[in-house]
């Protein structure tokens, strides 16, 4: 599968705006060992008693909740609404499929 998104896209958010199944969101992440937490945007396949399980279309990069688990409800900071650039491959989050 490729990625959805590549380096330099660059997508319109709504903060506080409502997850569902299917659609990207800009998730906070915990890091190992302590450190910070960090902003990602990723997919959000489910939603279950912890909160989110989100998953990555990368499967050779990246975190995803098989290895910090389910992403608590606090922590899907804002839901992705469009991507705006570069024009070519997007599509509003409103028609049928979901971005």
């Amino acid at each position: 599968m490729l990625p959805t998104l590549r380096s330099g896209d660059r997508l319109v958010v709504r903060y506080g705006g409502r997850p569902r199944a299917g659609r990207l969101a800009v998730v906070r992440l915990p890091q190992p060992a302590g450190g910070p937490p960090v902003l990602a945007v990723k997919r959000l396949a489910h939603h279950d008693g912890d909160g989110w399980w989100v998953t990555r279309d990368n499967a050779r990069e990246g975190v995803d909740s098989w290895s910090v688990g389910a992403v608590p409800d606090d922590d899907v900071v804002a839901t992705v609404t469009i991507g705006v650039w570069p024009p070519r491959t997007w599509r509003a989050a409103r028609r049928s499929r979901p971005l």
